[in-house]
């Protein structure tokens, strides 16, 4: 396991990948020292920043001053908010913001936002001109404990979400902890949800921890800042494993088949479901569907259950406003979902609290039957 380093109130985690190796910052105060940071690391002098509506009011202007005090040129580009930007239409239209602001090779695209932003512009950076470098300043926490880290990048489609995109590791994640303050309670839980899938992923003390200090970690401070930490080792952990999810990354996405298809059933409407709140019910599903299977006991699905309802996070689909879609059409989702292989259906599933597996070849008739079962309607 890689070594967390820390000055004071702030933690550094290092992603040895050789050549591609980068630092993710975590603390307060980081977009302001953001031009700083990354002009010592990158020879490029020009940058393409790509935002949305609801962050750039409150931070690009912060941003743009601190990267022109540090000798670079900077662009900007601000889109809509929420997941349905996560479109070939707005991919277009990065790819041509970031040609007209003639970002070369060894400049960079810098991702300001949420998961959706750092995934458009990073799957942008990947492609424009083969591949520029690559920033990450995430937002939100989800961004900054999951999406931000390990370079997957991608958009969604009709026929589910990230099916198009690249792997294209970032050079830099700034993850300030100051941004989080403005976040609404809804997203920080959102965002929590992913925190609290590492514990149950293969860090069962971790998981006993969030359960003694969730309250601390939503109060921030300290315990904030080493939840942000830890959560971004273990993923650190797990890319150097297996950067292209060929084996144990699958793991990060305990909860995540049963939470996209829910995502898609909602039409990505943010007013119904945010991921987090996906992968929230995806792991209370997940792991109900493992004691069903008698892989694990039901009192594990219940201590999971009970500790994401503690902190205020939906865990049934009946906690979804609206009506679902019938079983089939879940089923489809699940079918279709990138997890699938050779036509077989894939999922995490676990034999107890932090000790996940993949599962291949599930039978479909089986998750049909616990749909049936756990199905709203």
């Amino acid at each position: 396991m890689n070594a967390i380093t820390s000055a004071s109130d702030e933690r550094l985690v290092r992603v040895p990948l050789g050549e591609r190796a980068y630092d993710i910052l975590i603390g307060p105060g980081l977009i302001v020292r953001a031009g700083k940071e990354i002009a010592a690391r990158l020879m490029g002098r020009r940058a393409a920043i790509i935002t949305d509506e609801n962050v750039a009011p409150l931070y690009l202007d912060a941003l743009f001053a601190s990267l022109h005090e540090a000798g670079i040129q900077p662009s900007k580009l601000v889109l809509p908010a929420g997941e349905k930007t996560k479109s070939f239409e707005h991919l277009m239209a990065v790819c041509d913001a970031v040609l007209t602001a003639r970002v070369e090779r060894n400049d960079a695209v810098i991702a300001l936002g949420g998961g959706v932003i750092g995934d458009l512009a990073g799957f942008a950076a990947g492609i424009v001109r083969r591949g520029v470098r690559f920033v990450q300043v995430p937002t939100s926490l989800l961004s900054q404990v999951d999406s931000s880290v390990g370079g997957k990048t991608g958009i969604n489609t009709h026929h589910g979400k990230n099916l198009v995109g690249v792997f294209h590791q970032p050079d830099l994640v700034l993850a300030d902890t100051d941004v989080l303050n403005t976040l609404s309670e809804r997203e920080f839980r959102a965002g929590y949800a992913e925190v609290a899938k590492y514990g149950l992923i293969d860090k069962p003390d971790f998981f006993a921890w969030l359960e003694a200090n969730w309250k601390e970690v939503f109060s921030g401070g300290a315990a904030r800042i080493e939840a942000i930490a830890a959560s971004c080792q273990a993923k650190s952990d797990v890319v150097v494993a297996d950067e292209r999810e060929n084996g144990p990354r699958a793991l990060l996405n305990l909860g995540h088949t049963f939470g996209h298809a829910l995502e898609a059933a909602t039409a990505y409407d943010s007013r119904r479901l945010v991921h987090g709140e996906g992968v929230s019910i995806g792991m209370v599903l997940a792991h109900e569907f493992s004691s069903r299977l008698n892989l694990a006991s039901p009192d594990d699905a219940k201590r999971v259950e009970a500790h994401l309802k503690m902190v205020g996070l939906p865990t049934r689909m009946g906690d979804i406003p609206g009506e679902l879609p019938p079983v089939e059409v879940l089923m489809d989702a699940i079918a279709q979902d990138k997890k699938v292989k050779s036509g077989k259906l894939t999922f995490i599933l676990t034999r107890g609290i932090g000790q996940s597996f993949v599962a291949d070849d599930v039978p479909t008739s089986e998750v049909l039957s616990f749909l049936r079962e756990k199905h709203p309607q």
